[in-house]
């Protein structure tokens, strides 16, 4: 029968499935309808190995699709074995059992009525006895086909009444199998450790529910790896004992001395790598991270002697000679380099590993060009990168010489072949560098651009990829906001002292004549900015209230910027420090969309996940998706297609069809890109984004909310970062007393990274 529930908090609903309408064989994700003789609904959800004619009994939610209409949204179910002949009839004839048809499936019923489903799964020689062209070896593959399916369904509801849902149950039961049992009974905290998506909370909350009583020391140790995997993604390579302690302490209380003992336990299975620290305590490694800065500093050193040993082969100019090229090098450039940047192009030429940092305006960038024309001139390969692919585009520009992220340069690519179809999760676990140390890239030089924002797994990738011989050029802002990934690896390269490090700190004069350099220094330094001054590229904007605020910011993104820094308004980005501030990413973008993109006659549109995306909003791409097929024609109307959007990349979404489920977006380059309606998680709305998505961007002008928000945002780092990545002009608007704050706070979440450790260790060896 088919029920629905009324008002309750979850409805419900029992029938036949009539039909699948769109079944997803990796996720399980299923569309289909569900009937008795006198109505029908159309059913969504993570299901089961699922067939027509089965009966279910459905947990969820009715709601009203905008294309579809009415639908039912599952969060649970159940399976109804078929112990009536007209349910095992229609369960049979639609195919519930390789082998048994309609006619098949008659002769059974007329012969076993309702007793038609138990012979099959208890007493299978009858079948073959008293039903013809039934064999005896074919009925006990159907009822070893039926004891399979019990038992999947069996455990999947078992799961379900421990709160989990269908999708994570049907991860649980692949990976267990009739095993779940044991090791729920036994312990729960292994679905941590096992299986992608469930956690430690997810774990924990298993075993709230279900009263099993567990080993403390189960419980100790699933926290212990939860709590190092979020250091992680917080930026930390490691935690002290004494920190891993405090925090297992705030998770799930006092553990006493059982957490040296867990801690012990992993470190003897190689779970957990744990080394001597400062101070008497100890660091307690993933033991992927450890091996990472071990090896990090291993290639590191190998670059830097293999170059050295190289020095008297190769005949580099250097010194003297290099004086004289360096003059024909300013000439041909029409500049004069001062003592820190001459001495930037000679590391750069005549070392094996070099370092160059600074803030803007003190010629990073011209650095960068006389060091490729110098290898270029000796006839060396040259390969240029950066983290993302915003800064490889302006990498790219700034040396008229190809760059792209370090990712592409690494060939990161599915290990799977081709036509072989993943979900997201298994295909994300399959990634892998085309280049590394069995296959390395074939360059003579290869320079970094925005260091600061590489991580130690990138930073790793890559220098499995460089073969003895490369010199590695990193260029950055040590300044800036570090990786979002865990490591601090530019300043430990940096504080390490073992490698070349070019400081420069001397304004050029034509960047002199900006305020927007000039108030970067005195903010990174801590010097007052006067926010009166009238210039011409860096404005303060005063309003007291959030509205105000929103009200300007609108006035300049859409009238007052474009015409001033002559480009179009998307053009103009909106930075924040926050998400969820009032005047956070989330308000921002939402505000923005009413103001600047409103709904239209003929405008279509798409809700997915609470964001409404419609033509014409400025989207942005937020994670690296290098399977991502685009197009892109030229003035000429040539038309070139490859793969891969990543994290960063702004455009304009072009077309929304409901037809084939997909919107059409046209990238700030050209490339335009379609997604089906499933693939928008991968986009969100940019018209603000965070100041920690804009590192390694530049624009022609930025504008940026000065209203409270975490004080923990609120820092110097994060202002600095921000005002640095206009070209044109940067606009504050709002509380100037806010400005002060952040220029005051100093505030930066310290990083447990002990690669200038390991460095500093490898180096000495070398001494030894």
């Amino acid at each position: 029968m088919l029920r629905e529930a009324g008002n309750s908090a979850e409805d419900t609903l029992e029938g036949y499935v009539e039909g699948i309408l769109f079944r997803n064989e990796e996720n399980g994700y299923t569309v289909f309808v569900i009937s008795n003789a006198s109505e029908e609904m159309t059913c969504t959800g993570v299901i089961a190995a699922v067939s027509t004619g089965q009966y279910m009994q459905l947990r969820g939610k009715f709601v009203d699709h905008s294309v579809y209409g009415r639908q039912f949204s599952v969060l649970s179910y159940s399976f109804k074995e078929p112990h009536t002949s007209e349910a095992f009839l229609r369960f049979m004839s639609s195919g519930g059992l390789p082998g048994i048809r309609k006619r098949r499936a008659a002769k059974i019923t007329d012969r076993f009525g309702d007793d038609a489903y138990r012979i099959m799964l208890e007493e299978p020689e009858k079948l073959a006895k008293e039903i013809k062209g039934i064999s005896k070896a074919q009925a006990y593959e159907f009822q070893r086909l039926l004891v399979e399916r019990k038992q999947e369904n069996d455990a999947r509801m078992f799961l379900q009444k421990l709160g989990i849902g269908a999708a994570l149950s049907e991860k649980i039961y692949k990976y267990y199998g009739e095993r779940i049992y044991t090791v729920i009974k036994e312990n729960p905290y292994r679905l941590a450790e096992d299986v992608k998506s469930i956690g430690f909370k997810t774990a924990d909350e298993i075993v709230m529910r279900s009263g099993i009583s567990v080993d403390r020391r189960f419980r100790i140790r699933g926290a212990v790896v939860y709590i190092l995997e979020a250091a992680v993604g917080a930026g930390h390579t490691y935690l002290p004992l004494s920190v891993l302690k405090t925090k297992v302490f705030e998770l799930i209380g006092d553990a006493g001395d059982d957490i040296e003992a867990v801690v012990s336990d992993l470190a003897i299975e190689k779970k957990l790598v744990v080394k001597s620290g400062e101070e008497e305590d100890y660091f307690v490694y993933l033991p992927s991270y450890w091996h990472m800065e071990v090896n990090v500093a291993d290639r590191l050193h190998a670059l830097m002697c293999a170059a050295q040993e190289m020095e008297g082969q190769e005949q580099l100019k250097c010194d003297d000679q290099t004086g004289t090229d360096m003059l024909a090098i300013e000439e041909e450039m029409g500049v004069t380099f001062d003592k820190a940047q001459r001495d930037a192009v000679v590391s750069g030429v005549t070392k094996g590993i070099t370092v160059i940092t600074g803030g803007p305006g003190t010629g990073k960038t011209t650095i960068i060009n006389a060091i490729i024309k110098i290898y270029l001139s000796m006839g060396l390969s040259v390969e240029l990168a950066a983290p993302t692919g915003r800064a490889a585009k302006r990498l790219s520009e700034t040396t008229g010489l190809d760059a792209q992220t370090i990712h592409r340069l690494l060939g990161y690519a599915p290990l799977f072949a081709d036509g072989e179809e993943l979900s997201d999760e298994d295909a994300d676990s399959r990634m892998a560098f085309e280049y590394n140390a069995e296959n390395p890239l074939e360059a003579d030089v290869v320079i970094i651009d925005e260091m600061s924002m590489v991580d130690l797994w990138l930073m790793n990738a890559l220098l499995n990829a460089l073969p003895d011989g490369t010199r590695l050029i990193m260029v950055g802002d040590c300044d800036q906001l570090p990786s979002v990934g865990a490591g601090n690896v530019l300043g430990d390269i940096i504080t390490s002292g073992v490698f070349p490090v070019s400081r420069l700190e001397k304004i050029f004069r034509q960047a002199a004549q900006s305020d927007i350099v000039s108030n970067a220094h005195r903010i990174n330094k801590g010097e007052p900015v006067d926010l009166g001054k009238p210039s011409k590229d860096f404005l303060f904007i005063r309003r007291d209230t959030d509205e105000k605020i929103i009200s300007a910011i609108y006035t300049l993104v859409t009238d007052k910027l474009p015409k001033y820094v002559e480009a179009d308004k998307s053009e103009i980005q909106i930075l924040t420090p926050s998400r969820m501030s009032k005047l956070g990413v989330e308000r921002l973008n939402t505000v923005m969309q009413k103001l600047i993109n409103p709904p239209a006659p003929g405008k279509r549109e798409k809700e997915f996940r609470g964001i409404i995306f419609r033509e014409g909003d400025k989207v942005m791409q937020i994670k690296n998706d290098y399977g991502l097929e685009w197009l892109r024609t030229d003035s000429a109307g040539i038309t070139e297609s490859g793969t891969g959007v990543y994290n960063g990349d702004t455009g304009i979404l072009e077309r929304v069809s409901t037809f084939d489920e997909t919107v059409t977006v046209v990238f700030d380059d050209g490339r335009r890109v379609d997604y089906a309606f499933a693939e928008l998680d991968e986009l969100e709305l940019a018209y603000a984004i965070t100041i920690h998505k804009a590192q390694g961007s530049e624009y022609p002008a930025v504008v940026i909310p000065m209203y409270p928000a975490p004080k923990m945002l609120m820092n110097r780092k994060l202002l600095y970062t921000a005002v640095t990545r206009a070209r044109k002009c940067v606009c504050l608007v709002g509380l100037p007393e806010c400005f002060v704050s952040m220029e005051e706070n100093q505030y930066e979440s310290y990083r447990y990274s002990s690669l200038r450790k390991r460095i500093c260790e490898r180096y000495s060896l070398q001494q030894l």
